[in-house]
C-alpha cells in the first residue's frame, strides 16, 4: 500500500463576513478535495490537544503519529535540525526572531520583510558584538533564526521560562510580554543588550531613512533541548519521506528518520511550486511507502491578513498538488493506495495567528468506505464518518488496513 498526507498549512479558518459568512475553503473552488470527500470518508480532529498552544511543532507531532504530551521539544530544536544542526548536552535552544519596535510596542513580528542575505549580516553582527559567554546565533531565512544557549555558562536550566510568540502580540507592549519565569533576567538582559547592538547596525540605519522597519529587537519563543524521538519506521512499518520547504516540517522529519527532499523553486511562500512538490511525491512512492507533501502558503496568507491570498493558495494546493497526485496515483493501483489532505491547525485571517480548533481532514483510497460528505470544509468535515479523539491517533487509521468506523 502507498500512502500520501497532504498538508495545507493553516488552511482551515472562521467563516467571515466578506465572504457572506464562508470560511475561505468553503469560498474557494477545490474540485480535486471535493472529489476525494465524495470518494472517501471526512472528519475533523484535535492536532493541538488541550492546554497546549497552538504550534506548527505541536500539530505536526500529532500528524505524523506522535502524542505531544510524550514527544515535545521545541520548536526551535526542530528548526535547527532541517539544517542539520543539533544540540549538545547542556545546551537550549531558542527559536529568535528579528521584529520591529517602536515607543515601546512590537509593530512588526517580521521585521519589514527582512531578506535572508540582511538576516544573516545582522546574525554574524551580533555573534562579533554581544559579550555575553554561553550565547551563540545562527541564521536560518528571513527574520527567523536560532538562539542556543549554554545553560552552565549562563547557570540555568531555562526549563521554567515564559513566552509568547510574537505574532500574538502584535500592536501590544514590548515589556509585559517578555520572557518570565527562573533565568528570564538573564534572557531579558541578552535581548536588551542586543537590541543595543542591532539600532546601531548600518542595515537598520538604512531601513529607518528609507521608511521602513528596522529589525531592531529580538524576540525569542519556542525553547528545546535535544529529543529522543522513535523512527517513523520503528514506529509505524513505512518508510517515509517529506516534500516542504518549512524548517519545522523538514526537522522534524529528519529526526524522526524521514528523508527530507529539496524541490527547485519551492519556497514556503505563495509563489511557491506546488507541481513540483506533487511531482517529487509521486516520484518518491515508487521507493517509499508515505510521502509527506506540506504546503506552507495557506498559513502565510493568514499570517498576512489576506484574504484573497489565501483563497488563490488553496486553490493553488488543490489544483497543482491534490490534483496532480490524484490524477496520477492510479499508477499504484495494484499495491493500493491511500490519500489524506489535512490542516494542520486554524489560522484564521481575522487573527493572524494559529488557534487550537479541531481541523478538518479525509481520507481517500482502499478500504475507504464512503461517507456522505460532497465537499471538504469545516463545516462538512464534521459530518463526516470518522470520529477521533486524539489527533495523534489519526496516522495509524491512516496506515491501517481496514477500514475505521
Amino acid at each position: 500500500m502507498k500512502y500520501v498526507v497532504c498538508i495545507g498549512d493553516g488552511m482551515a479558518d472562521y467563516p467571515l463576513d466578506e465572504l457572506g459568512g464562508v470560511t475561505p475553503l468553503q469560498c474557494a473552488r477545490t474540485p480535486n478535495m471535493d472529489a476525494l470527500a465524495q470518494s472517501g470518508r471526512c472528519g475533523t480532529a484535535r492536532m493541538i490537544p488541550r492546554g497546549f498552544s497552538a504550534g506548527s511543532d505541536i500539530a505536526h507531532l500529532s500528524i505524523f503519529g506522535y502524542e505531544p504530551k510524550k514527544n515535545l521539544c521545541g520548536r526551535a530544536v526542530l528548526e535547527m535540525a532541517s539544517t542539520g544542526l543539533s544540540l549538545r548536552e547542556g545546551q537550549v535552544a531558542f527559536r529568535c526572531d528579528f521584529v520591529t519596535e517602536s515607543d515601546g510596542i512590537l509593530i512588526d513580528n517580521r521585521a519589514g520583510g527582512l531578506s535572508s542575505e540582511e538576516a544573516s549580516e545582522l546574525i554574524r553582527y551580533l555573534n562579533d558584538k554581544l559579550d555575553i559567554p554561553g550565547v551563540m546565533f545562527y541564521a536560518l531565512e528571513g527574520y527567523k533564526n536560532i538562539m542556543v544557549l549554554d545553560t552552565t555558562a549562563l547557570g540555568s536550566d531555562f526549563n521554567q521560562i515564559k513566552y509568547v510568540p510574537p505574532c500574538e502580540i502584535v500592536g501590544q507592549k514590548v515589556d509585559p510580554n517578555l520572557p518570565g519565569g527562573s533565568g528570564s533576567d538573564i534572557l531579558r538582559n541578552i535581548l536588551k543588550t542586543a537590541s543595543e547592538i542591532l539600532r546601531s547596525h548600518e542595515i537598520n540605519v538604512v531601513k529607518i531613512d528609507l521608511g521602513e522597519n528596522p529589525a531592531n529587537f529580538l524576540w525569542i519563543w519556542g525553547a528545546g533541548k535535544s529529543p529522543d524521538f522513535k523512527r517513523f519506521s520503528d514506529l509505524y512499518g513505512k518508510r517515509s519521506c517529506i516534500v516542504s520547504a518549512t524548517h519545522v516540517v523538514r526537522g522534524l522529519g529528519r529526526l524522526l528518520g524521514m528523508d527530507v527532499f529539496n524541490v527547485p523553486g519551492m519556497t514556503g511562500y505563495f509563489d511557491t511550486n506546488y507541481e513540483g512538490k506533487a511531482l517529487c511525491a509521486l516520484e518518491a512512492l515508487r521507493e517509499y511507502d508515505c510521502a509527506i507533501v506540506h504546503v506552507e502558503a495557506p498559513d502565510e496568507a493568514s499570517h498576512s491578513g489576506s484574504v484573497t491570498e489565501k483563497i488563490k493558495s488553496i486553490e493553488n494546493f488543490d489544483e497543482k498538488v491534490i490534483g496532480t497526485i490524484y490524477n496520477h496515483i492510479n499508477a499504484f493501483d495494484s499495491e493500493g493506495w491511500r490519500i489524506m489532505v489535512i490542516s494542520d491547525h486554524v489560522t484564521p485571517v481575522s487573527l493572524r495567528r494559529h488557534v487550537s480548533d479541531p481541523v478538518p481532514f479525509l481520507i481517500a483510497g482502499n478500504a475507504i468506505k464512503p461517507d456522505t460528505v460532497a465537499e471538504f470544509n469545516e463545516v462538512s468535515a464534521k459530518k463526516g464518518g470518522f470520529k477521533l479523539r486524539d489527533g495523534h491517533t489519526l496516522m495509524s487509521m491512516l496506515l491501517a488496513h481496514t477500514n475505521s468506523k
